[in-house]
């Protein structure tokens, strides 16, 4: 019989390809795949999830395989691709032809010379065109058989394919093959006596379609040429060989296209027998999805621990950030600046004085020294860190908290986790700057204790200078009178010793109240400090570090989804 060519109106000229929508785009496009569409959707939000963290080669592989899911699941799903493949001289055009029952696809020494492929459709003309158009398969080579053979109505919805020979010398025919090995549904692997043992075929193909064993077949032909014994020993040898490439338990039948028509029909059944059953492009997308898994499984591992950006986390890295900063130095700063600050206020105002002129005690010549050498208004000293060996201080900080966020996890997420935590490195640092700054000068403002005490001082002042007032007119008014004698002291001596006591004693009791005070605004700066550095570490190291551990958390239970109850 002779098969009939499809004819189809050629593709506009300049008319583009159709692209595939993305996966991401279209969430419910494996909803035709059932539990294996689940899958693929579990498989789309790892990619979703891990695509800021994981290099774009390690997502393009399982990128690849949404992408030909999504259309495969869109096209014809009455229809089941397979495809005979195998090396050089093994019998595949014939036994193509033999399985269309025409001459369709050339055979002897001119099929070596293409890279084409040849598709043989069962059921009406054109219903497969969308299909044998995504598979890319020249128009010229599409072919029906006779349509009133036996076999038209029991494989309708076959589309039949001869590929190029898989060792093909020229590398775009080998390129043509792998490409299409990739899109159809089922294989036909068809091997000869000679060549049954080749290494192109079982280490460059069938050991890399190890979970494929269900839309696998393999055909031992030109079993014409054997004698029974041989016959037997060859398929077993071939199915040891099959089992080597993880392929074990895989359908092994003996074909000829001469002579040996129960193989031909062992072969017709099965093939009628997938098509029937209308599961292969699943079946064979979810194979695809296990080795897609296989290769993704060692990126994700144990899940983190949970206190790595809790409180727990919070509190080791304000720490290490406060030692680096010099909090306790800076605080030292605060409490001296608030004596100093106090000293201007309350002290006593001879004392006062002679320091302006810079003739006053310095240290502790007196009930009224202040430690300090300038009151604030001056500019109190201030421990300036260098900037770059802050930054390198910080980042060694940081680095330890990542690296003890990221323990245990496999690679690459320990380095995305630093990178995460590094991202904000100069953010950090500045912030930090900026709060010790604001937070060095101290309490601002006068306390009201401060005022009533140097109010207390200039009454004491007062009172000392109308008793030396008063001793110093009664004086000079004996020394005029002579013996008649002048005006009596009184109460001067008294008014002068009071005032001259009341002033050190009002700067003891000051400078007391001052140190009680310096402390506590020491332990308020303290505190306002970690706090403020708790807030900068958690919104420029730990969020970022929990950012990334929640996508990882994510792509372990996509990963796990994208795995299946059967594992």
């Amino acid at each position: 019989m002779t098969g009939q060519r499809v004819r189809e109106p050629p593709p506009s000229p300049g008319r583009p390809r159709p692209v595939p929508p993305t996966p991401a785009a279209t969430p419910s496009a494996y909803a035709g795949g059932g539990g294996v569409g689940m899958r693929l959707e579990a498989l789309n939000r790892f990619v979703r999830t891990t695509e800021p963290y994981l290099p774009p080669e390690t997502l393009e592989r399982p990128r690849r395989l949404l992408e030909r899911a999504t259309r495969r699941l869109a096209l014809s799903g009455t229809h089941t691709v397979v495809a005979l493949a195998g090396a050089t001289g093994g019998g595949k055009s014939s036994l193509f032809n033999a399985l269309a029952r025409a001459e369709l696809s050339p055979v002897g020494v001119r099929r070596p010379t293409t890279g084409e492929a040849y598709a043989c459709v069962w059921g009406r003309p054109g219903e497969a065109a969308d299909l044998l158009d995504w598979l890319e398969i020249p128009t010229g080579n599409r072919f029906t058989p006779d349509p009133d053979g036996a076999d038209q109505d029991r494989l309708r919805g076959l589309v039949l394919l001869d590929l190029p020979d898989c060792d093909a010398v020229e590398r775009d025919h080998s390129a043509e093959v792998d490409r299409l090995l990739g899109m159809v549904d089922v294989m036909v692997w068809v091997v000869d006596p000679q060549k049954y043992a080749d290494k192109v075929v079982h280490e460059r193909h069938l050991s890399r379609f190890r979970r494929h064993a269900d839309v696998t077949v393999v055909t031992l032909n030109q079993a014409d040429l054997l004698r029974a014994g041989d016959l037997e020993r060859l398929l077993a040898d071939l199915r040891r060989l099959l089992a080597a490439d993880g392929l074990d338990g895989v359908l092994t039948i003996a074909t000829s296209a001469v002579d040996a028509p129960a193989g031909l029909a062992q072969l017709r059944a099965r093939i009628r027998e997938i098509v029937v059953g209308g599961r292969a492009a699943v079946q064979r997308l979810a194979a695809d999805l296990d080795m897609v898994v296989d290769d993704l499984a060692g990126l994700v591992g144990p899940p983190p621990a949970e206190d790595l950006v809790n409180r727990t986390a919070t509190l080791e890295l304000t720490d290490r950030l406060a030692r680096v900063a010099g909090v306790t130095a800076f605080t030292d700063v605060v409490e001296a600046s608030y004596r100093r600050r106090a000293a201007a206020v309350t002290g006593w105002p001879p004392v006062r004085w002679l320091r302006r002129l810079g003739a006053g005690p310095r240290g502790g010549g007196g009930p009224s020294a202040v430690t300090g050498p300038a009151p604030a208004q001056e500019g109190p000293d201030r421990p300036v860190p260098d900037g770059v060996a802050m930054r390198a201080s910080v980042s060694l900080v940081v680095r330890a908290v990542a690296g003890h966020a990221g323990a245990g996890l496999p690679a690459p997420w320990p380095e995305v986790v630093t990178t995460a935590a590094r991202s904000r490195l100069d953010e950090l640092t500045g912030a930090m700057d900026r709060t010790i700054t604001a937070a060095a000068s101290g309490p601002d403002g006068t306390p009201l204790s401060w005022r009533l005490i140097a109010a207390a001082h200039w009454l004491a002042l007062g009172v000392a200078l109308v008793g030396a007032g008063w001793l110093a007119v009664a004086g000079l008014m004996s020394w005029i009178s002579g013996p008649a004698g002048g005006p009596a002291a009184g109460p001067a001596p008294a008014l002068l010793l009071a005032g001259l006591l009341a002033g050190p004693l009002l700067s003891l009791l000051a400078r007391s109240l001052a140190g009680s005070a310096a402390r506590r605004a020491r332990m308020e700066a303290v505190r306002q400090l970690r706090v403020a550095l708790a807030g900068v570490g958690r919104a420029q190291v730990i969020e970022p570090i929990g950012t990334v551990l929640d996508a990882y958390r994510k792509a372990q239970d996509a990963l796990r989804a994208a795995r299946g109850a059967g594992w």
